[in-house]
């Protein structure tokens, strides 16, 4: 059974960074708060729910997801990136309909 794209009400991007890259991905956030219409999240320096690292949330809309996604894909550098559809359903979310740009890393499914 198809499920229809009305599940999806809209996009995360977990944006991961470590001290030493940082600077990279403040400059990516300010590159996005310009050129797209996106919800930027609070900095987490420590892990924070289920992320295991540092990391600020990008909220996207289904709208800006064809053009938001492949900007992170050509722009993150050494940024790993988790990007998930929000459907209701957390722990879905969050691993079968994820997708990573770069490293994958292990998320706490427990705190979902």
């Amino acid at each position: 059974m198809t499920r229809p794209l009305s599940d999806i009400t809209g996009y995360h991007a977990h944006i991961y960074y470590t001290a030493d890259s940082r600077p990279h991905a403040e400059q990516i956030r300010e590159d996005m708060k310009r050129q797209f219409s996106v919800i930027l999240g609070r900095w987490h320096d420590h892990p924070v729910g289920p992320h295991p690292s540092a990391m600020f949330q990008v909220i996207i809309s289904t709208e800006e997801f064809g053009q938001v996604v492949p900007w992170l894909n050509l722009n993150r550098g050494p940024l790993d990136i988790l990007v998930h559809p929000e459907t209701g359903n957390d722990l879905e979310d969050h691993t079968t309909l994820a997708i990573w740009l770069g490293k994958p890393k292990n998320l706490d499914y427990r705190k979902l």
